[in-house]
């Protein structure tokens, strides 16, 4: 029992309080010597998360704060290899491990369950932050922030380096610009005005002098805020702390504090632009934002209402900005766009407009604002919308490592010298919220942070053709002269200083190196597969799978439609269908009716479309559409009547809507394909070769997007047709037959569900349908994905099972050695980009791929020479150890309770038992370095079939052509 205003191990404990909310006793701690801040909660999780801050506001957009996140983490004054972070990857038990930058801190999280793993993983972060090794190394700023590179005189000089390409990557993307431009327009005299992440442009700028004095100034125990989640011994935590870290500094003044922006007395305006491809039309490409400064993120009310906002005004499907909007013609997706920090900001984005549409923009947003506030707002809006940030909260935003969450939300207030329990306590600002539902608060509010609020900015971001292009000439011109501007000398003092780094990223690391990073045993990992509860019970046509599992009182109810039997054209038209549910009329109420009703009532019901291969097979597989639905209580009976609803009563009717929202799932796609670039190659290029995948291409991957972009094309010429084949398809997915219904949840839930059954089963159609067989051939397109973005997606593959051989568990174990060692070291350290990896399923798949990848034929000549490398591979049973033990951490992934019914239910769908499971897991644990060695015929052959495809650079893709044998338009 600690006590109030005792000094445990340099810390004095302030503040102690129960915080119900998260069933955790919360400890504020301060360390005397250096006034460290230090936050405890403890509770009964054994996912025990350790997490040191720091505040890290920039004064440009060079992009400091996030390349020193990079390196501070390649080697440390007592971790003394080149990457103690990925050796840590490599060889840990760890559920989560990352660094974050964020546009006023940096954040080192990790966490781990077993506690010898995460005292290590603690250990490793502490002296990273503090005595990292960029003071004597300087080719560890070149290899992750910037460099020029040359290798020979007669050579054109290029930008190198991690972080510049993971944000010319980030770059790609116009809502990435958006956000900048309404940083700069809203906070013109804080650190929010710049690029922490960097800009592209402008991280060229930044100095190895400037970026070593950013960390002396910033990463001091005086400015940080350390964190510590869960079941563990705190006595022994803080002691580790302060013994081996804090006690060696002393109190310093640091000068991190966050700058207020003064309020605006008038609206600012600006204009910037985003690059797209010459063959792209740039016609209603354009986006609007109307942003507003709310206030300051320590007040708990203006920290929820930001939340809340967006789902009243815009986020909901009853939103009447959104609709407003729609209904004018402004826009072909409107969506909210929110800021944290130290004054949040909420905006509303118009996309896909025209500039000509800006005074009406701001017209109908103010026109309709006033009419609420007048009128008043739909009260059950109000509930539903405080009801989906409330489940939010208590859900910890779905993230299986709740304690890391708990971390951000604290720090929310924290940073800004507020109190770092105030988030966490939600239930007494929830309820002062939910009491004012029936007076003018809301309205007030309304009038006051928006009507009212001459802090705000109208942002309008332009599509340009030929920008990318610009952007690259300006560049090749800069870096021309200043080879020019070079002496002969210098020429060659910088080919020495590239050599001098490429020996570093080639050269192993010594073995007193090596035997620095803290290691577990097998001994350390549990040999037993977990087992998740799963009761099976078959009731004529229909099977329920039962996961007794604590889940906070929220019961979980997961529907598992077959639908094998819709025939292939149609394919496409289910992921349009789901994409329509709960935002169309039912014949029981109009769509924003439908939408409080259900979040009201429930925490959300949502669909899902996915294809289960049977075990190891790609040509057996079992398509589903999943309808996921959560409540508590008594709200289970009003669920299953929402869901039956939803699945047996909507009318596919409504022309206008339904091209609507068409518009928005184009949209809502592209807004997320650059930064999930590597997993659209990688699922294109598994098409070619896998019948399963090429049914998922259909369903929702890059068919699914042409699909859509060509039905919106000629929907008004084509809509009938269209409405009739939603309608077929409608009502015939929804079918007893095969169905599964999947539970999470406790036992007197269980029972509730059970008993409410048939609301949803006796209303559904039964076909006695057989499924359908695919005739998808395998077919080697290799495309070359043409795009604006500034860097690639490079993927290979093939199915290894069609080259005879078998899948065996100690394949986990080459996927960590080839993505942790060889393919990061080749394609990140030395090529540059932001990260690589390779995939090996039961299936049969082996895929590699990278991400925001400066090259494109290089990368592929990696990936040729894996089997090679593994051919060398020399390493001893300890090092073989370390990559077991990071085998088994992918094994065991953190997972929320619903999480674990849904791993339940997948395996009984593709028919994997829990010896399966326990099979593979014997056979990581068992592997040898000949059981690697095995499979360099494998990897051979697969990379020797020359399935491949690229998503990038147009130009770059253009330049090699050769690599090809088709190129396509992205955006066609």
């Amino acid at each position: 029992m600690l006590k109030l205003g005792s000094v445990y191990y340099g810390f004095k404990l302030i503040e102690e309080k129960e915080i119900k909310e998260i069933q955790s006793t919360a400890r504020i701690f301060i360390h005397e010597k250096t006034q460290a801040k230090l936050l405890h909660l403890e509770n009964t999780d054994d996912n025990k998360v350790f997490s040191i801050g720091f505040r890290t506001p920039p004064s440009d957009s060079t992009g400091v704060p996030h390349i020193i996140e990079h390196c501070v983490l390649s080697g440390s004054k007592k971790y003394t290899t080149k990457e103690p972070f990925m050796d840590m990857v490599k060889g840990s038990l760890q559920t989560f491990l990352n660094a974050m930058t964020f546009s006023d801190k940096t954040l080192y999280p990790v966490a781990s369950r077993n506690e010898k793993d995460f005292l290590n993983l603690m250990d490793v972060y502490l002296d990273a932050v503090f005595y990292p090794k960029i003071y004597e190394i300087p080719e560890i700023f070149m290899q992750e922030g910037w460099h020029h590179e040359i290798f020979d005189e007669e050579e054109k000089i290029r930008y190198k380096g991690v972080v510049y390409n993971e944000m010319q990557g980030a770059y790609s993307s116009p809502e990435r610009i958006l956000g900048e431009n309404i940083g700069k327009s809203l906070y013109p005299d804080t650190c929010y005005q710049y690029s922490s992440g960097g800009n592209p442009d402008i991280i060229p700028k930044l100095s190895y002098e400037a970026f070593l004095d950013f960390h002396r100034k910033f990463y001091h125990p005086s400015n940080s805020y350390i964190y510590l989640y869960g079941n563990g011994n705190i006595e022994k935590q803080l002691k580790h702390i302060d013994e081996n870290y804090l006690y060696n500094f002393d109190k310093a003044e640091i000068h991190s504090t966050i700058g207020i922006q003064k309020p605006f007395s008038s609206k600012n305006e600006i204009i910037d632009y985003y690059p797209i491809s010459n063959e792209e039309n740039d016609e209603n490409r354009s986006y609007l934002s109307l942003n507003f400064v709310l206030g300051e993120n320590t007040d708990p009310e203006i920290y929820l209402m930001t939340s809340i906002l967006s789902q009243l005004l815009v986020e909901s499907e009853a939103a009447p900005l959104k609709k407003a909007l729609l209904d004018e013609g402004i826009g072909e997706d409107v969506f909210p766009i929110t800021s944290g920090g130290l004054q949040p900001s909420f905006g509303i984005v118009a996309k896909n407009t025209s500039i000509n549409k800006k005074e009406q923009f701001e017209k109908v947003i103010f026109e309709t604002l006033n009419n609420l506030v007048k009128n008043g707002i739909d009260r059950k809006l109000i509930e539903a919308c405080i009801n989906i940030v409330e489940y939010d909260l208590r859900e910890a935003s779905k993230f299986p490592t709740k304690g890391i969450v708990y971390n951000m939300v604290s720090l929310d207030s924290w940073l800004y010298d507020g109190d770092p329990l105030v988030h966490l306590q939600f239930d007494k600002t929830l309820n002062k919220l939910k009491s004012n539902m029936d007076t003018c608060y809301f309205e007030n509010f309304i009038k006051e942070k928006i009507i009212g609020n001459p802090h705000s900015s109208l942002v309008i971001i332009e599509p340009k053709k030929g920008l990318g292009e610009e952007k690259h000439r300006i560049i090749e011109e800069k870096l021309n002269e200043y080879k020019k501007s070079l002496s002969p000398e210098e020429i060659k003092e910088l080919i020495e200083e590239n050599n001098k780094l490429k020996e570093m990223q080639v050269a192993d690391d010594s073995e007193e190196a090596k035997a620095t990073i803290p290691k577990l045993s097998i001994a350390d990992v549990e040999p037993k597969a977990q087992v998740i509860p799963q009761k099976i019970i078959k009731e004529d046509k229909l099977t329920i799978l039962s996961h007794n599992i604590f889940t906070s009182k929220i019961a979980y109810v997961d529907f598992y439609f077959d639908i094998s039997m819709v025939e292939e054209k149609l394919i496409p038209y289910i992921n349009l269908l789901i994409g329509l549910l709960g935002k169309i009329d039912t014949n029981k109420r109009p769509y924003s009716q439908l939408a409080n009703e259900i979040y009201i009532h429930t925490g959300g019901i949502d669909f899902d479309v996915t294809c289960y291969d049977q075990k190891n097979s790609d040509e057996l597989y079992h398509p589903k559409l999943i309808v996921k639905g959560k409540a508590i209580g008594d709200n289970i009976t009003k669920m299953m009547e929402l869901i039956s609803e939803l699945i047996t009563q909507s009318k596919i009717e409504d022309k206008k809507r339904i091209k609507e929202l068409f518009q928005q799932m184009k949209s809502r796609i592209e807004m997320t394909m650059f930064d999930a670039g590597h997993s659209v190659a990688a699922s294109r290029v598994s098409s070619y070769f896998s019948p399963s995948k090429k049914y998922m291409e259909r369903l929702k991957g890059l068919d699914f997007y042409w699909f859509l972009s060509d039905i919106l094309e000629t929907f008004d010429s084509n809509s009938e047709e269209i409405l009739s084949n939603l309608n077929k398809v409608y009502n015939m997915v929804f079918s007893a037959d095969n169905l599964i219904l999947s539970f999470t949840g406790d036992e007197n839930d269980f029972s509730l569900v059970k008993a409410n059954l048939p609301i949803v089963i006796d209303k559904l159609n039964i076909l006695d349908f057989q499924p359908i067989k695919y005739g998808f051939a395998e077919e080697r397109l290799n495309e070359g994905i043409l795009s604006s973005a500034n860097v690639q997606y490079v993927s290979k593959g093939y199915n290894f099972r069609r080259l005879g051989f078998n899948y065996n568990g100690s394949m986990r174990v080459l996927s960590t050695i080839l993505s942790r060692d060889y393919l990061h070291n080749k394609i990140r350290a030395q090529g540059g980009a932001y990260g690589a990896g390779i995939l090996l399923d039961r299936t049969g798949h082996i895929v590699t791929f990278s991400y925001r990848d400066p090259n494109l034929d290089r990368t592929i000549q990696v990936y040729d020479k894996m089997a090679d490398y593994i051919d060398s591979l020399n390493i001893d049973e300890e090092e073989l150890t370390t990559y077991i033990i990071g085998t088994m951490s992918q094994l065991d992934p953190a997972t929320t309770p619903h999480m674990k019914g849904q791993i339940a239910t997948n395996r009984y769908i593709s028919k994997i038992t829990q010896e399966d499971i326990q099979k593979t897991r014997d056979e990581v644990l068992a592997t040898k370095l000949e059981d690697i060695k095995a499979f360099i015929p494998l990897i051979d052959k697969a990379m020797k079939e020359d399935y491949l495809c690229v998503l990038g650079n147009e130009n770059m893709i253009k330049d090699n052509e050769k690599l090809f044998n088709k190129l396509v338009q992205l955006k066609k």
